[in-house]
């Protein structure tokens, strides 16, 4: 248990965003991705998730990891199927923003949803490094409630209320990892995790990794920081992690580069750079390769009904 609780001790939660939804259409998104974790809590209607179609039940939560592709369908019925792309780009379509406190789980197929960040060490996705797919659970009401005061301090303007988003946030993040440590869920990822905290070397690695994202990350730059061979870094850093290096780079360079999309005005050539990528044509073919949607619809998605 020292172990889990040193997890959550590290790990550094970042509030995205919240809504509520109500639908417009039925229909399905073959492989909904985001690179934030998503919490969805269904009030009334149905949705269906994996390839298996297991049935989100009113009043059950869905989670749904980030990095993670998901099928996902939406109401009842048949409707469209349609790829994250369409669903980024005509949300107004298939979507409509509740801010009416009142029909807060009274709306027709309607849900809520938190998304956020958890990191360890502000460097490593928490739930990626997991590499777990999208789960339910049910019967949490505390959690379900944490969702609906996030969601109602999003759609007001009151005094502390980034404070509070964040500490109920922050709850939301525990209560998930409780509930995989109470139903012995990813045990022998978790128990990989913990190696996080036996080693300096690695969280020296994380650290200058995040600090110099647009520099140089080779193998041989990695090995003189971790203190090891050019040619064991790669293994080494594999070994703790569950991925090699230049894979783990090139993540964060693209979560960097979504951060900037969603935050600043940089052009998308002026992102590629600030991230490592001196070949703009390069970095937007990665982009795409790894989201599904091209650089420039990543970040019209935030403006789209700012949903």
């Amino acid at each position: 248990m020292e172990d889990y609780n040193k997890i959550i001790e590290s790990l550094g939660v970042r509030f995205i965003k919240a809504k509520n939804l109500v639908l417009q259409q039925p229909f399905t998104v073959r492989n909904y991705y985001d690179v934030g974790n998503n919490l969805i809590l269904l009030h009334k209607g149905s949705i269906i998730y994996g390839e298996e179609e297991q049935q989100v039940e009113e009043g059950e939560l869905l989670f749904i990891p980030g990095g993670r592709s998901t099928r996902v369908k939406y109401g009842s019925g048949d409707g469209k199927v349609i790829s994250n792309d369409d669903l980024i780009t005509n949300k107004e379509k298939f979507f409509k923003n509740n801010s009416d406190l009142d029909l807060i789980g009274d709306a027709e197929e309607s849900h809520s949803f938190v998304s956020f960040e958890a990191k360890v060490f502000d460097s490593v996705n928490f739930f990626a490094s997991l590499d777990v797919p999208a789960f339910l659970i049910s019967g949490n009401n505390k959690l379900a409630n944490l969702v609906i005061k996030v969601v109602e301090e999003s759609m007001q303007e009151l005094p502390g209320k980034e404070r509070l988003i964040n500490i109920y946030t922050e709850n939301i993040v525990v209560e998930i990892v409780r509930h995989i440590l109470r139903n012995r869920m990813f045990v022998e990822q978790l128990a990989t995790n913990s190696t996080y905290f036996k080693d300096p070397r690695l969280i020296d690695l994380f650290n200058y990794i995040k600090e110099n994202l647009g520099g140089d990350l080779s193998n041989k730059v990695l090995s003189n920081v971790a203190n090891v061979s050019e040619d064991y870094v790669g293994q080494y850093f594999k070994m703790l992690t569950g991925i090699n290096p230049q894979d783990y780079i090139e993540y964060q360079r693209m979560e960097r580069a979504v951060f900037l999309l969603r935050t600043t005005k940089k052009s998308i050539r002026e992102i590629g750079k600030e991230v490592g990528y001196k070949d703009t044509a390069y970095f937007c073919r990665r982009f795409k390769m790894m989201f599904g949607i091209p650089a420039g619809k990543m970040r019209r998605r935030e403006s789209a009904m700012n949903i």
